[in-house]
């Protein structure tokens, strides 16, 4: 049996000691199930997020309705660092992609523990640099790289924050993610199959040869990745079979 544990978050697992003791009572663990809106383009949300087994999209949405992915949030980072910028709304659409767990935070006693500054502000202004990179990082990639390129990077990143290499997932939710045709997305999974880098079948992805998939992404895979090892501390997820962990009496409702 396993527990959700918030070290299972990179960014929980690396919280100073007075801000664990002052925050973890207050965290809620939350199922957060396929195509749940966490933030609405232009809405004000008072919750952050911190996934631990789930993933979560953010997306733009065009004023057509047509959507692409500008980054993604897993177990490395948190959702709501526009509430620590100052900023009181979001500019795109929050939503979770694959199923899995995180836990909740009241957004004011974030950003009130942000603002005392020191170690913790220091550690989610570093974090949100790596999130800029992911960002800009996707700009470059959907504006120069072939589709294949783009839909293996886009899979090592997914790989990075699961459990398992195995991802539930349609093609016409990986094209709407990566702003492209399904069409091209069809393709593009037909020849990644055929040479033996993954086995797609009816929305099951399975990653069956992890460096050849590298060989076949572009360089955007290692620059975010490289970012994101640089700026936060060295971490290992923990065995989610040990009890359930808090560092004070708290909350895991």
């Amino acid at each position: 049996m396993s527990f959700p544990r918030p070290e299972q978050n990179r960014l929980l697992a690396a919280l100073p000691d007075g801000a664990r003791e002052r925050l973890c009572p207050h965290l809620v663990s939350v199922q957060m199930p396929f195509g749940d809106v966490l933030y609405e383009q232009g809405c004000r949300s008072q919750y952050v997020y911190f996934p631990t087994t789930s993933i979560v999209s953010l997306l733009y949405v065009t004023a057509g309705g047509e959507t692409a992915e500008a980054a993604m949030v897993g177990k490395e980072g948190l959702l709501g660092v526009t509430q620590l910028m100052g900023g009181d709304t979001t500019t795109g659409r929050a939503i979770v992609q694959n199923t899995g767990h995180g836990f909740r935070l009241e957004a004011h006693l974030l950003k009130d523990e942000f603002n005392r500054g020191g170690p913790l502000m220091h550690l989610l202004l570093r974090y949100t640099q790596a999130l800029i990179t992911q960002m800009s990082q996707t700009a470059v990639c959907n504006r120069f790289h072939s589709v294949q390129q783009q839909l293996s990077c886009w899979l090592l990143m997914n790989l990075d924050r699961m459990p398992s290499n195995k991802l539930i997932m349609t093609q016409g939710v990986i094209a709407s993610m990566l702003g492209v045709r399904r069409e091209g997305i069809t393709a593009a999974a037909s020849k990644l199959q055929r040479n033996g880098f993954i086995h797609y079948n009816r929305g099951l992805i399975s990653i069956l040869d992890r460096p050849g998939l590298e060989a076949q992404a572009c360089e955007c895979y290692k620059v975010v990745r490289n970012e994101f090892d640089r700026l936060l501390p060295e971490w290992q997820a923990p065995d989610v079979r040990a009890a359930p962990y808090s560092c004070v009496p708290g909350h895991f409702a």
